[in-house]
Order: structure tokens, then sequence, then C-alpha cells
């Protein structure tokens, strides 16, 4: 990470936090604590500094494919936007092609866009969905997520072992009741 101001102003804004709770930024454990955090937090929010279309780029080809397809159990980390806690999990993602296709890559590259930012989960699944409707301008793009919040898991309420599903539907997901079942009986198959 270059020595920017941006990054000196960050480093002692963690330095002041870690005195601010009770420790001493200056103890042999400490010493590089600032630049990690600031580090890490630079790469878990590297999202704001992308797009659905530039993570896809060339990756869309011409295909006269009118299946669904599916990529399921995308791992997944975000930050809460309201405690700054990690929460993670997995989203399901599938589409109906148009007469474009993406390759199979861009599809999580696509849920890091969203999921590297400080977010809310309702909101990621509904930016991941659009997201790949502005790409690809499918018939159809169904979101769910299933993830653990380390803000409801570790302080707050304490239940270690609920999740939270959401989910987003457009086109022929919402419209038709078969392809909507078919996508929810797909990413919930199989399930631990």
């Amino acid at each position: 990470m270059s020595n920017t101001p941006a990054n000196k102003e960050f480093e002692d804004l963690i330095r002041r936090e870690l005195e601010l709770i009770g420790e001493d930024p200056k103890r042999e454990g400490l010493l590089e604590t600032p630049q990690r955090v600031a580090k890490a937090m630079k790469f878990l929010t590297e999202g704001y500094n992308s797009s659905a279309e530039e993570v896809v780029g060339r990756g869309i080809f011409k295909e006269e494919h009118d299946n669904m397809i599916m990529v399921r159990d995308i791992e997944l980390y975000s930050l809460c936007e309201h405690h700054m806690l990690p929460f993670f999990g997995k989203a399901h993602v599938a589409y109906i092609p148009n007469g474009k296709v993406v390759g199979l890559s861009k599809i999580p590259r696509i849920v890091d866009v969203y999921a590297r930012r400080l977010q809310v989960q309702e909101r990621l699944t509904e930016q991941i969905a659009e997201g790949l409707c502005q790409v690809l301008n499918p018939s159809g793009v169904g979101v769910v997520i299933e993830a653990y919040h380390l803000c409801m898991m570790m302080r707050g309420v304490q239940k270690q072992n609920s999740k939270t599903i959401t989910s987003a539907l457009r086109g022929a997901f919402r419209e038709d009741p078969k392809t909507r079942d078919e996508f929810l009986r797909l990413a919930h198959n199989g399930r631990d």
C-alpha cells in the first residue's frame, strides 16, 4: 500500500482507535496493525472502484441458448454497513440468456464487485441482479444469497446459527411461476 496522505490519515485513525479502546499502539504486537488494517480495508472495499461492466469486459458471447444458466454456491464476504463487521455466505445466481451468454467466471466477479463494499444483504442481492441485467439484458435473472452476519452472532442478539436468506427476481424469474420454482429448487438443492 502506497504511503499517500490518505493512507497515512487512515493509519492515524486506526492508531487512535486502538488508544480509545485502551490499547497501546506502540506495543510490539500492534506496531504494524494500522498499516495492516488500512490495507485490509482497502481490499475489502475495492468494489467501490469497479463495476459489473468492467469486470465482465469482453466476456460476453453471442449464443442462441434459452435455458437457465446457474452458478451456485459462490462464496461471498462483505462488511455490514451498520457495524462494519463481516457477513459471509453463498450466492446462487442464474439467468436466462437473450442471445448472449457471459463467461462463467464473470458471475462470481460481479458478486465481488458489490460484496466488496459496505453493504446490507438486501441491497447486495438487488445490486447483483441489476448488474447482471445491465451487462447481458437477459430474459430473466434470479439471485439468492444465504449469509451469516457477525453483527448478529458476536454482539446484539448473539444468535450463532441464524442464517439470512434474500432473493431478487427479474423478468422470467418473477413472471413465470415454473421458472421461479425451477430456480429456487436448483438454488436450494442439496442444502446442508
